[in-house]
């Protein structure tokens, strides 16, 4: 836990009361005592500092003192074909640390039915993924998670109204990450379609390419799908850094 993130509500007068997870945190991996400070950030907000007031028995009080925004200058959406629910779980987490501002889990041919009934997909355990993403990354942007239960719909009528530079990965594509059309200019938007185990059908990835998608590979290397997710977000941020120089 790199940033102790608080609710908007849980904050009152400047200080913060926590039991639970955080507190537990805070006591004994941490190990405070009053006067000690710790990072802190608002979920949807601001980040800063809170210095230990009082400790009572389970229970860490905080004054809390924000004075300044995360900076995001590259907007990534994560367009995911639903893989199995223990990868999503590394999945979730793994890319919000990476920036992920958004994912849409949708279906594909090979995304079995049975993925789209999985408790993981509860909008508690989703978020729960999410904050640990949050909390590694020193961030305090809460992700948007949609889920897509059939192909065509997302195609037709979710895809037109994204904004952002669409980019899909698939092992046959023409493209190269050398060739991506990233900037570097602050603001950019990235729309990263990543396929299912199986890969995206003829049909899907014809379906992105219509609608302007770069198309490219990876190399020859066939990778499970939490390591291709992780893999692209942290070379696409690294060819963003790069070309903003």
């Amino acid at each position: 836990m790199n940033l102790l993130l608080i609710e908007p509500a849980e904050l009152v007068v400047g200080e913060v009361s926590l039991t639970g997870r955080r507190s537990e945190h805070l006591r004994k991996v941490l190990k405070v005592v009053p006067g000690d400070t710790v990072r802190v950030g608002v979920v949807q907000g601001q980040v800063g500092t809170g210095r230990v007031l009082a400790i009572d028995g389970e229970l860490v009080r905080l004054a809390v003192e924000l004075t300044h925004q995360p900076v995001c200058d590259l907007h990534i959406e994560l367009i995911l074909a639903l893989p199995r629910p223990i990868m999503l779980q590394r999945i979730l987490k793994q890319a919000t640390v990476l920036g992920v501002r958004r994912f849409h889990l949708i279906r594909s041919r090979r995304v079995e039915k049975s993925f789209f009934h999985s408790p993981v997909l509860a909008p508690d355990k989703i978020r729960t993924f999410l904050l640990e993403g949050m909390e590694q990354a020193m961030d305090t942007w809460l992700p948007e998670v949609s889920i897509h239960p059939q192909f065509k719909p997302f195609v037709e009528d979710v895809l037109p109204t994204l904004n952002g530079q669409g980019l899909i990965a698939h092992p046959d594509a023409d493209g190269t990450l050398v060739g991506l059309p990233v900037s570097g200019v602050a603001g950019q938007r990235l729309l990263l379609a990543v396929g299912p185990e199986g890969g995206w059908s003829d049909y899907e990835l014809q379906r992105f390419l219509d609608q302007g998608f770069y198309g490219f590979t990876m190399g020859s290397r066939i990778l499970h799908v939490d390591t291709a997710v992780v893999s692209l977000l942290a070379q696409l941020q690294l060819l963003y850094d790069l070309r903003k120089r």
